[in-house]
């Protein structure tokens, strides 16, 4: 059997493969709710939304005048951007994240929370 013969054999086998560990991995996140976090951005998010939190005065001010609500500030954790340039990663014990989120007008507004290990504290929304 020739080499090209051979390669088209295991190139073929190949996608075969792959198409079949596409949809199953597919369906299997889709039953169970898992996600596969590999970027940093996901990751970060991930772990924020996996931990109880609390709001600061100011957040708590916002909330109770109506300027903000709660589900906008869920949206942060699902849909937002982390700004990894303007944050604090290296800091122990809590690190200060600032995640970006765009609303329903087109305006920019940033979230500023500080990660400590076993919760989050939401500190403003600018």
């Amino acid at each position: 059997m020739s080499f090209l013969k051979r390669l088209g054999f295991f190139i073929f086998g190949l996608s075969i493969g792959i198409v079949f560990l596409v949809f199953f991995f597919q369906n299997k996140s889709k039953e169970t709710g898992t996600e596969f976090c590999y970027l940093p951005n996901c990751r970060v998010l991930k772990d924020l939304r996996s931990k109880s939190y609390s709001y600061s005065d100011e957040v708590t001010r916002m909330l109770a005048n109506g300027e903000i609500d709660s589900l906008r500030i869920k949206d942060f954790f699902l849909h937002g951007d982390v700004d990894f340039k303007n944050s604090d990663t290296k800091s122990t014990p809590c690190k200060t994240y600032f995640i970006e989120n765009e609303t329903e007008s087109g305006a920019m507004k940033t979230l500023k929370v500080t990660n400590c290990p076993t919760k989050i504290i939401i500190e403003s929304i600018q």
